[in-house]
């Protein structure tokens, strides 16, 4: 593995990305964009798996970043629970919850790998240089 030497280089970052702004375009649309509480709840737990990569790769060790990889894992788990409600309320198509669905696995699977990556690693984070 690369060294990374930014978050925006990490593909499970620009992976939740994609994810946070495919999950926004399903929020804006009517009937999803006034059910304001799942709105809420699924862009903040899509945000939070993006924004929690970026927040442990910028601690500068590896214990805090793996910390915070499991945090965006959960995020990312916790957000293919909510889009199971917003295509039981008809918010969403079974193609778009597939969609969306994958590619928060997808999070999930890359930060797993991240994970087991640095529990391995020699290297201890750029804050211990």
């Amino acid at each position: 593995m690369a060294t990374i030497n930014r978050f925006e280089d990490i593909i499970a970052w620009q992976k939740a990305r994609m994810l946070c702004k495919m999950i926004h375009s399903f929020t804006i649309r009517e009937p999803f964009i006034k059910d304001y509480k799942l709105v809420s709840q699924i862009k903040s737990s899509s945000g939070s798996a993006m924004d929690n990569i970026a927040e442990g790769f910028e601690r500068g060790g590896n214990k805090e970043f793996i910390q915070f990889l499991y945090i965006s894992k959960g995020s990312a788990g916790e957000t293919r629970s909510q889009l199971y409600r917003a295509i039981d309320n008809g918010y969403i198509n079974e193609e778009e919850f597939n969609s969306a669905y994958h590619l928060a696995e997808e999070v999930s699977k890359l930060n797993a790998g991240l994970i087991s990556h640095l529990n391995s690693s020699v290297i201890k984070g750029t804050k211990f240089k």
